[in-house]
């Protein structure tokens, strides 16, 4: 079974797309917005107003906020500023799709989820299903995960020897704690923490108890474990 989900993964995909639609409250898109200090030619800046003349020789600024920065050459081409993405939302922002698609291209996929040939599909699609995007909590990063990754489940069925305890799920999947596995001897459900203990990819039965409720591991008792996470 697939074990690729690792905790980094924290960011789920309401999140990122509450980042790209805002909050309930609303942009601004009326009023005045503060004039802010001008740039100096030749400096650097993550804020700021440039000054402008136009061909009637009217004095205008330029400036830029929630979410974007100026960036004023400091060496060659001392008079050139480019406005560019990355910053601090200032404003609450909101994006009206209109019937029209928002795709995000390109976003790798997660180190958690790249493990087979179908899952590391194109960056920039090309796969089938669906994806989630996640933030890496080591890296910042907006990674993607397969949808069908999010949820890990898994089922094995052993026939027991005489006293076998220990039974070692194939491809070594780390087992979750107790209220998310189940294991059944011969159709019966034993009881988490005093029938059976958990530990990495191993169930260990814990024959024994006080009569009536004593009991023993049997050949060809079927042991089943299940477990989701």
């Amino acid at each position: 079974m697939k074990n690729r989900i690792k905790t980094m993964c924290k960011f789920s995909l309401a999140v990122v797309l509450s980042f790209a639609l805002g909050s309930a409250s609303a942009q601004q898109t009326s009023g005045d917005v503060t004039k802010e200090a001008d740039v100096v030619p030749g400096t650097t800046a993550t804020g700021g107003s440039i000054r402008l003349v136009d061909n009637k020789g009217t004095v205008k600024y330029l400036q830029v906020k929630n979410g974007l920065t100026i960036l004023s050459n400091t060496t060659n081409d001392v008079t050139t500023t480019t406005w560019q993405l990355g910053g601090d939302l200032s404003d609450s922002t909101d994006i009206d799709f209109n019937g029209n698609a928002f795709t995000f291209q390109n976003v790798p996929v997660s180190v958690a989820d790249a493990a087979t040939a179908a899952d590391a599909d194109a960056d920039g699609g090309g796969g089938t299903g669906f994806t989630v995007l996640v933030r890496n909590e080591a890296t910042g990063a907006i990674e993607k995960v397969l949808a069908s990754d999010m949820i890990e489940s898994g089922h094995e069925r052993f026939v027991a020897t005489t006293g076998q305890t220990a039974y070692a799920l194939a491809g070594a999947p780390t087992l979750p704690s107790f209220e998310q596995v189940w294991v059944f001897r011969n159709g019966t459900k034993l009881i988490a923490g005093m029938d059976y203990t958990v530990a990495g990819s191993t169930v260990t039965l814990v024959p024994g108890g006080v009569p009536p409720n004593d009991w023993a591991v049997n050949a060809g008792d079927v042991v089943e474990v299940q477990f989701v996470k």
